[in-house]
């Protein structure tokens, strides 16, 4: 009877589970012995996803990334052990999925606040900035200068981002970073070697490999992992883009607010440029205040007026059309570029910086993704944006057609003198909104550089309590506020201002072209010679401009130049100081060996309550425990060392957000958790709720273990210590259920099989009964929740260790200078990581630990 109840229980099980069948097949990793890494059918996997063969040998967590594998397609996804506790439904959708009618109106205001100002203010100055390289001589100089910007417009934003790079987001996140999650997320190029196997099963990683192009894509995987050069190379690149992207969101604002205070020079006769210079200063600091209020409040407000400033281009374009010179529209036969470059040779080659101002806010369409779907970018740009740019370029050149010597304020010149000071005003606006899209862009590339491991950590508010991915980072604000003034009044033309925009404009662009071509390759595995055309055409192209820039880069806008190598080299020092530090933690981990002499005591007093140890190995026994254990009078009876992860993920979805295992036998009560999150998820829960969530997924892992084991065990009373040890299993809160036959990282092969005769002293004797087993089974699972509960209402007391990061003796001199002074600063003056969870300093025992690098 009780082999049928138990035969029951498991078919219940079992079919719970299938229940939850994912209808997709997948791809994933088969070791050579034909045992699927990626299964959670049989319990082989422990519980950081570490491979155990069948034959009971145990492998090394650090081998098994060495292991021959192979890639198969698998049936459907079972995700099983739905935990309703912790359950966030859509936590696994894009924010801006289906959406209602009234909501994607909503969008669309907010799409053109945020994401489409600065692109929209390019007629501002792109053609006044053009001509002052190469001055008009007649009207073909015109049409040349104007079939270089349609043709830019049409190439740049639209064909590359709007139609090939906006596809390449990390789940609905664009940028430089998003790239490059996107990467690490299919290959293991990450410098910091942090990563789990069981980071692939999170339900979110959808990590499929279709079976076109598949040789390829794995020559090239291969290759890159097992090149350090090549990572160090990628790595160098992003960084490069997001140092430019910054460098972006602090011309940005300059260029945009002075090209627009400066139409009151051809409204008003007397005013001078510095007056226009002190106007803009006032509208910047407005500008940059107003930015904590967020992108919902922001966008939707000045979301209408983009609108308005959208139909004033097209209008405005219309009425020149039909006034001057319709006879532009043969600017789009681009034999009048070759006809330009003919007569202007050096003078238009100059002039090439200038006309890529026109695409200026391509890389905002891509960076400020996080905050809209990609459908509702695309839309907006091909059905309003783009044709209101088209005509306000096509109306600026029908005037200057007729009228070649306004070509300093080419567009205020070209507008209506009834309409002038309403669109002055709208253009001022419009400034204003233009300023705000990089700035958006460089909050969203800050977020996600510090989540995977390469910038200082900052305040970062939340300023959206239904979007989580609409951020404001106050510390940055006003740094680029304080940069955005010092470039206003150190260069006043705009002329000088227009290049270093091109410069940063163009970095970042550059960066994203070869990014987006190893996507290409790796896992949209599209044809070799649409992956070269893309390349060889944008990357060419961005060149061109790029020689153009550079040759004027003495003018002023080395300055930019200047700062973007400044936030290269801290966002490079940071990373090269945080790998330097985790890898001398993971030299420095305890041995399992001395946990096991000290005994369940370890060798102090065990004070109720429950310790969080914070570290940042995601396995192993960090080597500041030994330091509290000789530091302390007496430790917590639980302890949990917990470690903060960031997984190449936008989000990971909330009921997958803790992995538990146990790191001794039960008697010691110690346990692991590694707690995943994406770059875009928003932590943000104060301490209590963090401890609630911990707690409550502990419980529910002890129990599934609990469950699991009386299952296998099937009552016989007979089972080997071999087929005992796959009973002792892992539960993720998700529901997987991972083998604990193996030490999460063990020091050495040898430990293993002296933990599991520890961990198997229940053994069942011969003859034993099934129900004293499950009575049995039954008291030791209450007892240990007992424990915990008797633990919890003791207390909960973060335990941190104050690591002071130095330079070993007989390093070279610029490693010393590096990691002593300037990784030091930065670590001296970034935020905590235990800050983000509002931890009052009554329930913080600190102590400290010096890591020779």
């Amino acid at each position: 009877m009780m082999d049928e109840g138990l035969e029951r229980e498991r078919d219940r099980q079992n079919g719970r589970l299938a229940s939850m069948d994912s209808i997709e097949s997948r791809w994933v990793f088969q070791d050579e012995d034909d045992s699927e890494i990626d299964s959670v059918d049989r319990d082989t996997v422990d519980g950081d996803g570490d491979s155990t063969p069948l034959n009971g040998l145990e492998l090394d967590s650090d081998d098994e990334d060495n292991a021959e594998q192979k890639l198969i397609r698998t049936g459907p996804r079972i995700d099983s052990f739905d935990v309703e506790a912790l359950d966030v439904p859509g936590a696994q959708k894009n924010d801006y999925e289906d959406v209602s009618a009234g909501r994607t109106i909503l969008l669309v205001f907010q799409t053109l606040g945020v994401v489409f100002g600065d692109v929209g203010t390019s007629p501002l100055y792109t053609f006044s900035v053009m001509f002052s390289k190469a001055p008009v001589n007649s009207n073909e100089d015109v049409l040349g200068a104007l079939s270089l910007v349609l043709y830019t417009l049409i190439l740049i934003p639209l064909v590359k981002y709007v139609l090939i790079v906006l596809w390449a987001n990390d789940d609905g996140e664009g940028g430089t970073f998003a790239l490059y999650s996107l990467l690490c997320r299919h290959a293991k190029v990450n410098l910091l070697p942090n990563q789990l196997p069981s980071d692939a099963r999170i339900s979110s990683f959808r990590l499929k490999v279709p079976s076109a192009e598949l040789e390829r894509s794995l020559k090239l995987k291969e290759r890159l992992e097992a090149s350090l050069t090549l990572k160090k190379l990628l790595l160098i690149l992003v960084l490069a883009g997001t140092s430019m992207v910054i460098a972006d969101g602090v011309v940005t604002p300059a260029m945009s607010v002075m090209s627009a205070v400066g139409g009151l020079k051809v409204g008003v006769s007397g005013v001078k440029q510095d007056q226009v210079v002190m106007i803009s200063v006032a509208f910047l600091v407005i500008l940059f205040s107003v930015q904590q209020y967020g992108t919902s409040k922001v966008g939707l407000v000045v979301g209408p007026a983009l609108f308005i400033w959208f139909c004033s281009l097209g209008g405005i374009g219309v009425y020149n059309l039909i006034k001057y010179d319709s006879r532009v529209w043969r600017a789009f036969n681009p034999v009048h570029i070759y006809y330009y470059f003919k007569r202007n040779s050096t003078k238009a080659w100059y002039s090439l910086g200038g006309c890529l101002l026109c695409a200026t806010g391509s890389e905002a369409m891509f960076a400020d993704l996080c905050y809209f779907s990609v459908r509702s970018v695309q839309l907006t740009f091909m059905f309003l944006v783009l044709p209101c740019l088209l005509l306000g370029y096509l109306g600026q050149a029908a005037y200057l057609m007729e009228n070649h010597a306004d070509t300093t304020q080419a567009f205020f010149s070209s507008v209506p003198s009834g309409a002038f000071w309403p669109v002055f005003l709208i253009a001022n606006i419009a400034a204003l909104i233009a300023s705000r899209a990089m700035t958006t862009a460089t909050f969203s590339c800050i977020k996600q550089s510090t989540a995977l491991g390469c910038f200082p950590r900052l305040k970062i508010v939340h300023t959206s309590r239904k979007f989580m991915g609409q951020i404001y980072i106050p510390g940055m604000n006003w740094f680029l506020l304080a940069l955005s003034l010092v470039l206003v009044c150190s260069i006043s033309s705009i002329y000088e201002i227009g290049n270093a925009y091109a410069v940063a404009e163009l970095g970042v662009m550059m960066m994203t072209t070869i990014l987006v071509t190893i996507v290409m390759l790796l896992i949209w595995q599209i044809n070799i010679l649409i992956v070269l055309s893309f390349l060889i055409i944008f990357l060419g192209l961005e060149l061109t401009f790029f020689s153009s820039v550079l040759w004027s880069v003495g003018d002023g806008s080395w300055i930019i130049l200047v700062f973007a190598v400044v936030l290269f080299l801290i966002m490079y020092i940071w990373n090269y100081g945080s790998k330097l530090k985790y890898e001398t933690e993971v030299k420095q981990k305890m041995s399992m060996d001395l946990l096991r002499e000290l005994g369940p005591n370890l060798g102090t007093i065990r004070a109720p309550g429950i310790g969080l140890l914070y570290n940042e190995l995601a396995k192993g026994i960090p080597a500041i425990f030994g330091h509290f254990l000789t530091t302390l009078p007496a430790v917590h009876s639980m302890i949990i060392f917990v470690c903060i992860k960031y997984v190449p993920l936008p989000v990971v979805p909330q009921n997958e957000r803790f992995l538990f295992r146990r790191v001794c036998p039960k008697s010691y009560h110690i346990f692991r958790c590694v707690a995943r999150y994406g770059y875009k998820d928003a932590r943000k829960e104060n301490h209590h709720t963090f401890e609630q969530l911990l707690i409550e997924s502990l419980e529910k892992f002890i129990r599934r273990e609990a469950q699991e084991r009386s299952l296998e065990s099937d009552g016989d009373g007979s089972n080997s210590e071999e087929e005992y040890a796959f009973s002792r299993v892992l539960v993720a809160p998700n529901g997987s259920v991972y083998s604990l036959g193996v030490p999460l990282l063990a020091d050495f092969r040898g430990t293993g099989k002296a933990v599991m005769e520890e961990s198997t002293s229940e053994e069942l004797k011969p003859g034993t009964s099934s129900e004293s087993l499950l009575s049995d089974a039954e008291q030791s699972l209450d007892k240990e929740l007992s424990f915990i509960r008797k633990a919890k209402e003791s207390g909960v007391v973060y335990l941190l260790g104050h690591g002071d990061v130095r330079a070993r003796k007989d390093s070279w001199f610029i490693k010393k200078l590096i990691i002593n002074y300037f990784y030091a600063f930065l670590r001296k003056n970034s935020r905590r990581g235990i800050a983000n969870l509002s931890v009052p300093h009554s329930h913080l025992v600190q102590v400290g630990m010096q890591y020779m690098v």
